[in-house]
């Protein structure tokens, strides 16, 4: 009985361990500035944080306040690969889209190789809009699981 209730632990943590997942955000940035001005990046983070560390809970009646610091969120351990921008001073520059495509997807081959599988996409421009605006972001987020 006790080698039973044993093997039924076992077996049941091992399952447990089996569907865990581990999620990692890889994000392109990519700059939409025209003259080539402006800064792309590819930019993955090295190390992890507990967002509760950092989240407020706001009720009616009690308004409780994480005492942690704005600045203790920022990561400074994390990789940053050049891209380079959609504009240079002649306009859009096509080669620079495709040698940051080849960037990325070496990026999303080495990912893959080590375990990782491309799960959700997601992208969005920043620009004000507003006349004679010339600043803008490209950003793209790589959600990745294993």
């Amino acid at each position: 009985m006790k080698r039973f209730f044993l093997s039924l632990v076992v077996g049941v943590t091992a399952l447990l361990s089996a569907n865990a997942q581990e999620y990692k955000v890889i994000t392109s940035v990519e700059s939409i500035v025209p003259s080539g001005l402006g800064r792309s990046r590819l930019i993955s983070a090295n190390e992890e944080k507990d967002y509760q560390e950092y989240t407020s809970v706001q009720t009616e009646e009690d308004n409780t306040r994480n005492k942690s610091d704005r600045k203790d969120i920022r990561v400074k351990n994390f990789e940053e690969t050049k891209l380079l921008n959609f504009f240079n001073l002649g306009g859009i520059r096509f080669q620079n889209i495709a040698a940051n495509d080849a960037l990325i997807t070496s990026k999303i081959n080495t990912m893959i190789s080590e375990g990782w599988e491309l799960a959700f996409v997601t992208s969005a421009v920043e620009s004000a809009g507003g006349k004679g605006d010339a600043n803008g972001i490209f950003i793209t987020r790589y959600i990745f699981k294993r």
